[in-house]
């Protein structure tokens, strides 16, 4: 009768494991979003105060970088995703921008929201373990005392 308890409460504690190891997940997606939000406002900051003829930095991969100059500042080059990618004025490329950072900010709260449900859930899973634990805990009492019973009736 104690082994289905135990079997239970092992059952539960590796559901929660699950769901913890589901949010750190999500969290870290979270981590990465924000990270290229603030990767596009840099990139709108960079657009609107560069001029043509402005000396930049280009970043070649690898931590080197060259000295280029700016050949026109209206022809900003913008991902689309999906491998597309559209040369745009300076003030469509910064729109184009902040519609990513709004898609961003969607999938973001999308995420927050599966983390929330996470959350309530293993709460639940830990209040239903505590009163399994609980109840194991009485029985054993019960049949301490029932047993104690027993010596004394003898």
């Amino acid at each position: 009768m104690m082994g289905g308890g135990q079997q239970q409460l092992q059952q539960l504690s590796q559901e929660l494991q699950a769901i913890d190891e589901e949010i750190e997940e999500l969290e870290g997606d979270v981590e990465e979003l924000e990270t290229e939000k603030t990767e596009i406002d840099e990139a709108v900051e960079a657009i609107e105060t560069l001029e043509t003829g402005s000396t930049v930095q280009v970043p070649l991969g690898g931590g080197a970088y060259l000295r280029a100059e700016v050949q026109d500042i209206d022809e900003v080059i913008v991902d689309l995703g999906g491998n597309y990618a559209a040369e745009q004025e300076q003030n469509d490329a910064i729109e184009a921008l902040h519609l990513k950072q709004d898609s961003l900010d969607e999938r973001i709260a999308e995420v927050r929201g599966e983390i929330s449900d996470l959350e309530d859930e293993s709460s639940e899973l830990e209040q239903q373990a505590q009163q399994m634990q609980q109840q194991m805990q009485q029985q054993q009492m019960q049949q301490m005392q029932q047993m104690q019973g027993d010596e004394d009736g003898e």
